[in-house]
């Protein structure tokens, strides 16, 4: 065997070249440029909907506490009677007569706010990683007004 020879038989490299390296980083780069929004977006998606069902059962456990009292006041007091039904603490605030779960309470602050003996709005303000939700503050009322504060569709918040 010759030297030319030698050279020409010449072993090909094994692996891969800086610029292979580079183009799988840039494609790699893009998905996930690409998919993270999307990804964080359905991730918010979920918590709101966990949100509103707590805030439907927080609706049922009011008209159940109407029920038994007649009256929408105290609710946030566990039921404990206090005087001046619209003006008291235990009229707003967090609710005593239903459980929030502690995955709902990491993202949002849920509330009740009794205007009269007859009427209420419950919320939802988002707070940590749900700070930047698209539909912001959830609320509900004693007569099923489904809303959020910025004004977007129900279909797109509810």
């Amino acid at each position: 065997m010759t030297l030319t020879d030698k050279k020409i038989m010449k072993k090909t490299p094994l692996g891969f070249t800086l610029i292979e390296l580079m183009i799988v980083v840039a494609i790699v780069g893009i998905l996930a440029a690409i998919a993270y929004p999307s990804y964080q977006d359905s991730v918010m998606k979920s918590r709101r909907a966990d949100v509103k069902g707590v805030i439907l059962g927080l609706a049922n456990a009011m008209e159940r506490h109407f029920t038994e009292f007649n009256n929408y006041c105290d609710a946030a007091a566990g039921g404990t009677a206090v005087a001046n039904c619209d003006t008291a603490t235990e009229d707003t605030g967090t609710p005593s007569i239903y459980t929030i779960p502690t995955e709902t309470t990491t993202y949002y602050t849920v509330t009740i706010s009794a205007a009269t003996a007859n009427s209420y709005t419950l919320s939802a303000e988002p707070t940590g990683g749900q700070a930047n939700d698209k539909c912001g503050t959830l609320t509900l009322t004693d007569t099923g007004v489904k809303n959020n504060s910025e004004g977007l569709s129900q279909s797109e918040c509810w």
